[in-house]
């Protein structure tokens, strides 16, 4: 069983998710504002966070920006459909994924459990070896660590599989539609400009010159490559 904190204003929404998440057999945790949610992720053992953009004392946003600073746990951001701008400020400073409301419980349960899934069990796709290296990148996934130069990067979950990904193919091009379904696993739903905020977040933490990236390659029209080491 595990524990999913949900966090939004309304309260007949977080009584709706606690329905559909409790079906699956999670824990339900909630708090109705940012604030409310870090109290309640410095106590309990979460899993996943379900939160909402809009909502008094503190936003999402806000909210995601603390939950960085101390923790990988995957975030799946709930927004309203105007609220695009939001959506792509969440992806950069830290969520996994989003659900546009109204959502559909199908999806929902789907998402929820692919974050779970790769988070608590499988980390990304399945790897003979479990260090990766290029360069002076390195992936460690028995540990969930990586490496620049030696030095350790924290990554969330999502970052973290899609860094895997590539690493494991390297010279591959992905298209980002591919990269969604593997990483999310799940259809696209618009995902692939939630791809290319990954990837630019990604960039910033592994790249020493993101605009001249050494790692991940942009092959214009077609998707992202990994170049490997050429030494």
């Amino acid at each position: 069983m595990y524990s999913i904190l949900v966090c939004d204003d309304d309260r007949d929404i977080v009584s709706a998710l606690r329905i559909y998440l409790e079906s699956e057999g999670h824990r339900v945790l909630t708090a109705y504002n940012g604030t409310e949610a870090l109290s309640v992720l410095e106590r309990e053992e979460v899993h996943l966070v379900l939160m909402d953009i809009m909502m008094p004392v503190m936003d999402g946003i806000s909210a995601m920006v603390k939950i960085r600073e101390s923790s990988n746990v995957p975030v799946i951001l709930l927004t309203a459909k105007s609220e695009d701008t939001d959506k792509v400020l969440g992806l950069n400073v830290g969520a996994d994924d989003y659900i546009t409301k109204p959502f559909n419980p199908v999806e929902l349960q789907a998402r929820v459990r692919s974050q779970l899934r790769r988070y608590m069990v499988f980390g990304g796709g399945n790897l003979k070896d479990d260090k990766l290296t290029t360069g002076s990148l390195s992936l460690d996934d028995a540990s969930k660590v990586v490496t620049v130069d030696g030095e350790e990067v924290s990554l969330t979950p999502t970052e973290f599989d899609i860094l895997k990904l590539l690493l494991s193919n390297p010279g591959k091009v992905f298209a980002p539609v591919d990269i969604y379904k593997k990483v999310w696993g799940s259809s696209p739903y618009g995902g692939e400009g939630t791809v290319a905020v990954h990837i630019r977040h990604l960039r910033e933490k592994i790249e020493i010159d993101p605009a001249e990236p050494r790692y991940i390659k942009a092959v214009w029209g077609q998707g992202y490559k990994l170049e490997s080491d050429r030494k």
